[in-house]
């Protein structure tokens, strides 16, 4: 096991297929899915709006460094994937965008 590395992970996609079930328990949970509810968490904080069309899940994902970020990606898409699938509701076309906080530079004001 290497040096672990700590990402954070944007996944966002299409809702696909939603059931009227679906449907229903998202627009009803829509004020808590906003952009004010967005945070990077491990379990991923999903945002959508009322048109039910696209989606984002932020989450933060540990890692082995060797891994790179490929890896980081492959296992946020793989929790989203399994949420979704656990809540019932269709999807597709998951992309990931992936920042290693741990080679991240920060240029602090002096």
């Amino acid at each position: 096991m290497g040096t672990q590395h700590t990402y954070r992970v944007i996944v966002r996609g299409t809702f696909d297929g939603l059931s009227e079930e679906s449907r229903s328990q998202l627009l009803a949970e829509v004020d808590a899915h906003g952009l004010t509810a967005m945070q990077f968490t491990e379990e991923g904080s999903l945002s959508y709006d009322r048109t039910l069309k696209h989606f984002s899940y932020r989450l933060v994902v540990v890692s082995d460094a060797e891994d790179g970020d490929e890896m980081a990606g492959a296992l946020a898409e793989d929790r989203v994937e399994t949420a979704l699938r656990e809540l019932g509701h269709g999807y597709k076309a998951l992309r990931s965008t992936v920042t290693d906080l741990d080679t991240m530079k920060i240029n602090y004001k002096r």
